[in-house]
């Protein structure tokens, strides 16, 4: 686990931002990803060496920023746990009940066997369809496509409903970023374009109102967290066997202007999703997020952080019944 001596707490507060897509979307909206980006975007708006005063520490439990993925407004990632800790249904219903992962906010004060049933699938909150667009590379000498680089290829756009919003989660040092500076850094990003071909005109979003301080309500029989995003557990003393996430390999690349490094590409990094659970020797309710700040990604810019934070809720994990 971390030791609550390497985090800030007094000026640690996590805010809630709410967004609504603009245009398609080429990368989805998950944390690592989206702090990649603030953290360019706070370069244009601040400059190198503020950024790099921001980033001191983060190695090492004392990040600046920590941000969620992008969930579905007003729901929360369904824990990954054994289905045998739910309320038990009708067998004919279990592929239903395997369909859903978004619990909404209010069903946190419900008790933890019903949540599956007051969760909801993708179809019913996140209202997006992914669609092939065609790409062309014109030979300048023959004026026409053709093959090899100038072969037609496609590339997959996430299209959202027009009134979609997503609800971002940001663990915020306020001491070394301020509350404005962040709002500002993050209406930069989605007038810029956020992932992908943001160059011709994808990734667009705007803030939907003012961001919102949260205090998640703090359970007496609190023993887990759960995670609101992409994060390595790895190494932090998690009990092995009351812990359950599924895990994800991230294939990041350098984006911005260090696309044109020659080197683009980072090394692979293990992550285990939203909606894992982690069950600590000791839990402290008060604390905003797990994880860790990963280095040693890039060849290219060895300064590079990569995320492996993730904010954070304390839960109640029932344990499952001995057989």
């Amino acid at each position: 686990m971390l030791e609550a001596g390497t985090i800030q707490k007094p000026v640690m507060q996590t805010c809630r931002f709410t967004l609504r897509p603009l245009s398609a979307f080429g990368t989805p909206l998950v944390g690592d990803t989206l702090f990649g980006q603030l953290c360019w975007s706070l370069r244009h708006q601040l400059g190198n060496a503020r950024l790099n005063a921001l980033l001191q520490g983060y190695t090492s439990g004392q990040p600046f920023a920590v941000v969620s993925d992008a969930l579905p407004a007003n729901h929360l990632p369904l824990p990954s746990v054994p289905s045998q800790l739910w309320q038990s249904s009708d067998p004919a219903n279990r592929k239903v009940m395997k369909k859903k992962k978004w619990l909404p906010v209010s069903a946190l004060d419900t008790p933890f066997a019903t949540w599956q049933s007051c969760a909801k699938a993708d179809a019913e909150v996140a209202c997006q369809t992914v669609r092939a667009q065609p790409h062309n590379t014109i030979n300048r000498q023959t004026g026409t496509t053709g093959e090899g680089q100038f072969a037609p290829y496609t590339m997959p756009q996430i299209w959202f409903h027009p009134a979609m919003q997503f609800d971002v989660y940001v663990v915020l040092d306020e001491a070394r970023l301020s509350l404005v500076e962040l709002t500002a850094a993050l209406d930069a990003m989605g007038q810029t374009g956020f992932g992908r071909d943001a160059s011709i005109g994808l990734g667009k979003f705007k803030l939907v109102g003012a961001p919102f301080v949260l205090h998640w309500p703090r359970l007496a029989d609190a023993n887990s967290y759960l995670t609101l995003g992409h994060c390595a557990p790895q190494g932090l003393g998690y009990c092995p066997t009351r812990s359950t996430y599924q895990v994800a390999t991230r294939f990041g690349r350098h984006g911005d202007t260090a696309v044109q490094s020659g080197q683009p590409f980072k090394r692979p990094v293990l992550l285990a999703k939203a909606g894992g659970v982690f069950w600590p020797e000791q839990i402290d309710t008060s604390l905003p997020f797990i994880g860790q700040g990963l280095g040693g990604v890039s060849l290219s810019m060895p300064e590079t952080v990569q995320q492996g934070y993730t904010p954070v809720i304390a839960i109640h994990r029932p344990e499952e019944k001995s057989a």
